[in-house]
């Protein structure tokens, strides 16, 4: 019963998350400025809202776990999921929904099995090329002239396939085996704008896998230091993560109301600040955050070094941990709210969803690099008579520094590796002229 409810939750939290976000955006009319800025408003308070949700999940549901009962605590969450539905449904009257039309994954499969099968037969046959003004020939001297012919021809959107990822342009240009592999030119034009996008997704897995270290090892941090605030009260270390919940609360305003009209007073632009720059911003600030880290756990280190107490908490403050919450928050903001309104912009309409839903992959994605990651420095370090970085029970045995360090190494990394593809990358969509 226990993992067939973990199940749904996964199951209900992916639908909520993966759809949400673009029905939300699509509310907006992304034909006008105005629009724009009213878009580019909601993803940033729909991830004010996820940090208030997080907020009192961390501290009021935690609170009655502890002391009435976890199932008190599944209660809650329960009649929240049911009181949210009618508040959802109280305004279905007023929104603007989009028809489906056929699921995007059946899409993306059909043209890269098109284009895979048409490869696969040029090798074997000399197979027709399909002309765009007339009939299929058998000949090959019929077949030399197409070919001659539609690479002289204009390249336009409405007849002719871009040029970028040309071997997916198989798909169209050869007859297929069978009627259902048939594709339209937009459909080939969507799929690449999907690949297209995909180094982006990519280059994010880096900065949750940094994420993931406030709720592992900053935890084991924080629960060997001093932990009271205000002389008496107690801070437990697993709501530690209240910090970048409470950044993320107080940043997501300043962000829209402060910094994003400041920026384009200045840059004289629409968006003031593009969605990959905001990406990019994000992505350094994870790498302060892994150096900010890697200097408090020195601090920490120094302090347990010199201690004469034989158990915990060393005398220092718990806070010091709160500045790597901070940066690593404000990364999370720049990131995830731009990664959002940046796939929504560049979907195809019919794919808008599943583009939104790479930024919850990339978290899942990240969690589990950084198990990787973990597992290989130590298997690294704890070769022949060194003990590994990270093992053991006493923390204060650990080099976590050094591993905090070797976050912020792989994070340059793939910072440069983001600019490298930030700047090849070209926007398309409405009003991205001015971004």
């Amino acid at each position: 019963m226990l993992f067939a409810g973990l199940y749904l939750v996964a199951l209900g939290v992916g639908g909520i998350k993966g759809s949400l976000p673009v029905h939300g955006g699509e509310q907006f009319d992304e034909s006008t400025p105005n629009g724009r800025k009213q878009r580019s408003t909601f993803f940033n308070y729909f991830v004010f809202c996820l940090s208030c949700g997080a907020l009192i999940a961390v501290t009021f549901v935690v609170w009655v776990e502890d002391n009435k009962g976890w199932e008190w605590g599944f209660a809650i969450s329960t009649i929240s999921i049911f009181l949210s539905i009618p508040v959802f449904l109280a305004g279905s009257t007023t929104y603007r929904n989009k028809l489906p039309s056929g699921s995007p994954l059946t899409t993306i499969l059909k043209v890269l099995v098109a284009a895979s099968l048409s490869t696969c037969t040029n090798k074997n046959s000399s197979n027709a090329v399909v002309n765009m003004s007339s009939s299929p020939s058998n000949s090959n001297t019929q077949t030399k002239q197409s070919e001659q012919e539609q690479t002289t021809k204009p390249t336009t959107s409405s007849q002719t396939p871009t040029e970028s990822l040309k071997f997916l342009n198989k798909a169209i240009t050869n007859k297929p085996i069978h009627s259902s592999l048939q594709c339209t030119i937009q459909q080939l034009e969507d799929v690449k704008v999907i690949f297209k996008i995909l180094p982006i997704f990519a280059c994010t897995i880096m900065l949750n896998a940094c994420l993931a270290q406030l709720s592992t090892f900053s935890v084991e941090q924080a629960a060997t230091m001093n932990t009271t605030l205000f002389s008496s009260f107690k801070v437990p270390p697993a709501s530690l993560p209240v910090f970048p919940v409470l950044f993320l609360i107080i940043l997501a305003p300043i962000y829209d109301h402060i910094i994003i009209p400041y920026a384009r007073k200045v840059k004289k632009s629409e968006t003031g600040i593009t969605h990959l720059q905001r990406i990019g911003i994000g992505l350094i600030l994870s790498i302060i955050a892994m150096a900010v880290a890697a200097i408090v756990e020195i601090k920490r280190r120094k302090v347990a070094s010199h201690s004469t107490a034989t158990k915990n908490p060393l005398p220092i403050s718990f806070l010091w941990i709160a500045f790597q919450y901070l940066f690593l928050g404000s990364a999370d903001l720049f990131t995830l709210a731009g990664l959002l309104e940046f796939f929504f912009s560049e979907a195809p309409s019919s794919m808008r969803s599943l583009a939104t839903s790479l930024s919850w992959a990339s978290l899942a994605m990240g969690y589990y690099l950084s198990s990787v990651i973990v597992s290989l420095v130590n298997s690294v370090t704890g070769n022949g008579n060194h003990k590994s970085w990270l093992s053991g029970s006493n923390l204060d045995n650990y080099h976590l520094e050094r591993f905090y360090w070797l976050m912020c190494v792989l994070s340059g990394l793939n910072f440069l590796h983001y600019m490298y593809w930030a700047a090849k990358y070209k926007y398309r969509g409405r009003g991205s002229a001015n971004e």
